[in-house]
């Protein structure tokens, strides 16, 4: 039976352009008047919203022409352009001058006006939903005057602050502003300030000021019904729970987390069987089993999707009733799982697997430190008293894992790409006092290694049935990011082959051909920006960066939305006749939404997580403004060079206003060279720079060169 709102779309396509009116729609429907009118009336303005039909000035309605689109609009990082996504996941490009009135994360309807670099150039016409609510800035005072300057670079506007809306704040403190007035013709955008967060330079402000920027809950509060629900299982599994489960407990399973985890979602134990082949189980904590389809806890994990990460806070998922207990593997108790047993041959394949609703019993509860460091033969006598217990089924797990890092890298993964995380140190009063880069060690790559192969498995099983799932995809990379990796390489006075039907095999040899050069992280981080961005979908394209045919996420439902769907879609493609069950029916129309709105938050999460460390890096230049540091050129652009601090993980830039002649850019060797001194730059050169501007607000950081010439001695050429 056809719903309300196809029945209005089908009489405006059979209307064609004329359109027709509220009125005339109605009598075609023979709607005169009570609920029904009502739920009409609701149905047209829900469809002019989503920007499914149009409404004229003469009151007509109809649906879009050819040379429309409708989608979010996103702002560049600094505002200079806009795109805007369709429903059908492909992009309209929109210059600054043609958004209109429009600002970030707005839902618009474009008109096509043309092509940009192959995309579609689109121009606002209209507004059709306002999805920003609040902002953060800067309380500024301009005469008499009231207004706040948006930390995001996206908003164009700064709000005007009635006098009646102030909250006693003061200039230069950083405050939340609710928007009560949007952009129009001849208007400036008003608001009123409805938090004061403190003083702009104070590094208190920084978490509170990222976590009001990006939309993401407040730390530690949950919705009362949400809390309710989850106090409910209390700490202990019972009987009734562990009914019709694979019992796991007399096997030794373990977890391995970092030193100040508080939730442990995934455990693995590990044995051979009498013809060599590896026996892995890894263990994920069945989350499935408190948190229901609908329930309160199901409806708050849906909405946050992911949980976030902000240096050393963390805003979850879950209530940590469920996160850090019922649901989390802590070491002995008992807690229930879904549970993955693979057979793996001694070349890395996998022969066979089960999986079981399991209960299990985690015999330790390690730490990457603990394990890199029996690896690494420097373990204390606690240490080593700690994990003798499970010191054989490490070493076979190093054994597999260094099976499965060869075998996937055989198929051409470049998902090696171990770049270095930045541990930031605070003194007492919050200040940054250090940047200490963070390499990872073999038991972090050991147990990546036996996700990875669990995700590929699950996944694999989804698809080999062909029931409906959510998959974590990969697209390979544009021909023009591969090109600039390219001329990037080049211009390190570097030759690389990259064939035109690329293929990861290709572009892990040329990780690999760059390894031993000093700018190899800033190649991979060329490669990584290049390539699309993984998303979730319910459609299985595969997994370009770790060559795999099919790739979900299944082993972290603590903490991830997806994850937890995947073990719900396990669960009934167990039950018999699951495939002809209405729910399954009804997971076609579910899950590309839900794969999309968790790919969107996600991405949310990830800015979030960058903009609090790009902030306390800015905080740190700030501290040492004048102070001479050892930087890298990793880009040369026609304003300027793109300088790293290595050792510190701070980028920033030289502006060619600073250098002492006119430089002109060569695009094509990706050099600057002085007209009168010919002196040049180019990526690879040591420069010593003086720190001169460290902007907290947009996390800029310039700097000023200090010596005469750069220093080429470091460089590596093949």
């Amino acid at each position: 039976m056809e719903t309300l709102e196809t029945t209005v779309i089908d009489l405006l396509q059979q209307a064609g352009k004329s359109g027709l009116t509220q009125k005339m729609i109605a009598k075609s429907l023979n709607i005169h008047s009570g609920e029904r009118m009502k739920c009409l009336k609701d149905t047209i303005k829900e469809l002019v919203e989503k920007g499914k039909i149009i409404r004229d000035g003469g009151g007509r309605f109809s649906l879009p022409g050819e040379d429309t689109a409708v989608g979010e609009i996103s702002f560049t990082r600094k505002g200079h352009a806009a795109f805007v996504e369709r429903e059908d996941g492909e992009d309209v490009f929109v210059a600054v001058e043609d958004s209109g009135y429009a600002i970030d994360r707005d839902l618009v309807m474009v008109k096509i006006i043309g092509k940009h670099r192959g995309l579609q150039k689109g121009k606002v016409v209209k507004v059709l939903k306002r999805n920003r609510e609040l902002l953060v800035g800067t309380f500024k005072l301009r005469g008499l005057f009231a207004f706040v300057v948006p930390d995001d670079l996206k908003l164009k506007y700064d709000f005007y602050i009635p006098p009646e809306n102030l909250m006693n704040a003061k200039p230069d403190e950083k405050v939340v502003v609710r928007i009560t007035r949007y952009p129009s013709p001849g208007r400036n955008p008003e608001g009123t300030v409805e938090k004061v967060l403190g003083d702009a330079s104070s590094p208190a402000v920084d978490l509170p000021t990222v976590i009001f920027r990006h939309n993401l809950p407040q730390l530690g509060e949950f919705p009362a019904d949400v809390l309710k629900e989850a106090r409910v299982f209390g700490d202990k599994i019972s009987d009734r729970d562990m009914q019709g489960r694979k019992d796991f407990r007399d096997e030794r399973i373990f977890t391995i987390d970092g030193d100040d985890a508080k939730d442990f979602d995934d455990a693995i134990g590990i044995k051979k069987n009498d013809k060599g082949d590896y026996i892995l189980g890894v263990h994920i904590a069945d989350v499935s089993h408190y948190v229901t389809e609908g329930s309160a806890l199901d409806r708050e994990a849906y909405s946050r999707a992911t949980s976030v990460y902000l240096l050393d806070t963390v805003i979850p998922m879950l209530p940590v009733e469920l996160s850090n207990g019922i649901c989390s593997l802590n070491e002995g108790v008992d807690r229930l799982s879904l549970s993955l047993e693979m057979v793996i041959s001694p070349q890395g394949k996998l022969k066979d697997y089960k999986i079981h609703q399991g209960v299990i019993r985690s015999v330790r509860r390690l730490t990457y430190r603990e394990v890199n460091a029996l690896k690494n033969a420097t373990a204390d006598e606690d240490i080593s008293r700690k994990l003798e217990i499970v010191q054989t089924d490490l070493d076979l797990a190093f054994e597999l894992a260094q099976i499965l890092r060869d075998h996937r890298k055989k198929r051409g993964s470049v998902m090696d790409i171990s770049s270095r995380e930045a541990h930031i140190v605070f003194d007492d009063k919050g200040f940054v006092t250090d940047i200490v880069p963070l390499e990872r060690g073999e038991a972090e790559e050991m147990i990546e290694e036996f996700m990875i192969r669990a995700n590929e498995t699950v996944a694999e099983h989804f698809f080999r049935q062909e029931f409906p799932s959510v998959y974590r995809i990969h697209e390979e990379p544009d021909s023009e990011s591969i090109l600039q990796l390219k001329q990037y390489i080049e211009a390190l006075g570097m030759k690389v082959k990259i064939p035109q039907n690329i293929h990861p095999k290709a572009l892990q040899q040329v990780l690999e051909s760059t390894r031993d050069h000093p700018l190899h992280e800033s190649i991979q981080k060329l490669l990584v920006r290049g390539m699309k961005r993984a998303v979730y979908s319910d459609v299985n394209i595969g997994h370009f960066g770790l060559a795999s045919r099919a790739y979900t996420h299944f082993t972290s439902p603590i903490r991830r939305y997806p994850d937890l769907t995947v073990h719900r879609l396990l669960k009934m493609i167990t039950r018999k006749g699951a495939h002809k069950t209405h729910d399954v029916s009804k997971l076609a129309e579910t899950l590309p939404q839900m794969a999309k709105h968790c790919s969107r938050m996600e991405r949310n999460a990830n800015e979030a997580e960058w903009d609090i460390m790009d902030i306390k890096k800015a905080e740190y230049i700030q501290q040492r403004i004048g102070q001479v540091f050892e930087t890298v050129v990793t880009g040369v652009t026609k304003f300027g060079l793109f300088v790293e601090v290595s050792d510190k993980m701070i980028s920033g830039l030289l502006h060619v206003s600073t250098l002492d002649d006119y430089y002109d850019f060569d695009e094509q060797k990706s050099i600057l060279v002085g007209r009168q001194k010919k002196r040049v730059f180019r990526i690879g050169d040591v420069l010593k720079v003086k720190a001169i501007r460290a902007d907290k607000t947009t996390a800029e950081i310039d700097f000023e060169i200090v010596n005469d010439r750069p220093d080429r001695k470091r460089k590596n050429r093949r």
